[in-house]
C-alpha cells in the first residue's frame, strides 16, 4: 500500500527488443549448417536465405531437402525469416517485359519461391528487389512495365495468401531500376493490389534517392513496412561507414515494429564472419544510445 492505495506493478510489461537477422549470401559456398552456426554465434536470431545458394531453381529442391534445411535452421537456434535475391537464378527471367510467355514463366518462378518460403518456415517474407528482372525492356514505357509488374503481383497474391507468405515490393534507386523507385510508389502499388500479403519494406542502401529523411520515411509508410534491411549507403556492412542508424532505429522502436532488422551487406571482402560480428556490435551500440 502507498498512501492508502494498492501498489500496482506492471509485471507483464516487456521492454521492446529488436529482432536481428542476417542474409546468408555472404556465406555462399558454405554448408547451410555452418553458415547458420556462424550467424547464431555472432548473436543473430534469424536467417534470411538467398534461394540461389540452395539450388538454381526452387522447383528442383525436393520435399526432403526442404525439410532438412528447415531442421538445420531450427537446430542452430535460428528462425527462418524469408527469401531475398529472388531472381538471380535461373538466368533469363523477366517479370515486366513485353514477352507474355516469358512473364508467365517468370511469375511461375515466383510462385515456386512462395512454396519454398512456406516450406522453410512459417510466415516468411519474400523481398522482391531483382532490378534487372523487373526494369523496362523491349521498348515498353515505364508505365507499361509497371503495369505488368502490378498485374503479375496481383496474380500471385492468392497463392501467397494460401501459403501465408508476404511478398514485399522493394523500392529501388534510379541507378538500379525504373520500376518502383520510391517507397511512395511501392505503397501506391500495394494499395492498388489490396492484398495483405503484398506489402513493402525499407532498405537503407536502396533509399538513397528518397527526398525525406529515412526516419521520416519509415514513420510515413510504417503501416506498409514488413521488413527492414540495414547496411551502409555504399553497401558495406553496418559500421563500416558513417550512416547514422539511430533515427531509423528510434522510429522503429517508437512504433513497436514487429518485424526483423536484417543485415544485407553487398561487399563481402572483409569476410562473412567479420561483417556479421561487426555489424551487429555496431547496431547494438547504436541501440544503446537511443533515448529511453
Amino acid at each position: 500500500m502507498v498512501s492508502g492505495k494498492p501498489l500496482i506493478v506492471n509485471w507483464w510489461f516487456v521492454p521492446y527488443s529488436f529482432r536481428h537477422s542476417m542474409c546468408n549470401e555472404a556465406f555462399e559456398g558454405w554448408p547451410l549448417a555452418k553458415a547458420c552456426q556462424a550467424i547464431r554465434k555472432a548473436g543473430y536470431t534469424g536467417v534470411e536465405i538467398a534461394p540461389f545458394t540452395l539450388a538454381e531453381k526452387p522447383a528442383d529442391i525436393t520435399a526432403a531437402e526442404r525439410q532438412e534445411y528447415r531442421e538445420i535452421i531450427q537446430s542452430e537456434g535460428l528462425s527462418f525469416v524469408g527469401l531475398h535475391w529472388l531472381m538471380v537464378s535461373p538466368k533469363g527471367l523477366h517479370v515486366s517485359g513485353p514477352d507474355a510467355s516469358l512473364r508467365q514463366r517468370s511469375w511461375e518462378h515466383i510462385g515456386d519461391l512462395i512454396d519454398l518460403c512456406a516450406d522453410l518456415g512459417a510466415n516468411g517474407v519474400m523481398v522482391f528487389g531483382s532490378p534487372k528482372q523487373r526494369s523496362t525492356t523491349g521498348g515498353l514505357t515505364r508505365g507499361e512495365a509497371t503495369r505488368n509488374f502490378i498485374d503479375g503481383l496481383t496474380g500471385v497474391a492468392p497463392h501467397a495468401a494460401d501459403r501465408q507468405v508476404s511478398v514485399l515490393v522493394e523500392a529501388l534507386p534510379a541507378n538500379q531500376s525504373d520500376v518502383v523507385r520510391t517507397l511512395e510508389e511501392a505503397v501506391a502499388l500495394v494499395r492498388e493490389i489490396g492484398s495483405p500479403y503484398i506489402q513493402t519494406m525499407f532498405d537503407v542502401h536502396n533509399a538513397i534517392d528518397e527526398h525525406l529523411p529515412h526516419a521520416a520515411l519509415v514513420e510515413r509508410w510504417f503501416d506498409y513496412i514488413r521488413h527492414v534491411h540495414v547496411n551502409e549507403l555504399d553497401g558495406r556492412y553496418c559500421g563500416a561507414g558513417d550512416y547514422d542508424f539511430k533515427p531509423v532505429l528510434e522510429a522503429l522502436r517508437r512504433r513497436n515494429y514487429a518485424g526483423w532488422v536484417s543485415l544485407e551487406a553487398f561487399d563481402f571482402t572483409p569476410g562473412a564472419e567479420r561483417l556479421a560480428n561487426e555489424s551487429l556490435r555496431h547496431l547494438e551500440s547504436e541501440i544503446a544510445k537511443l533515448p529511453c
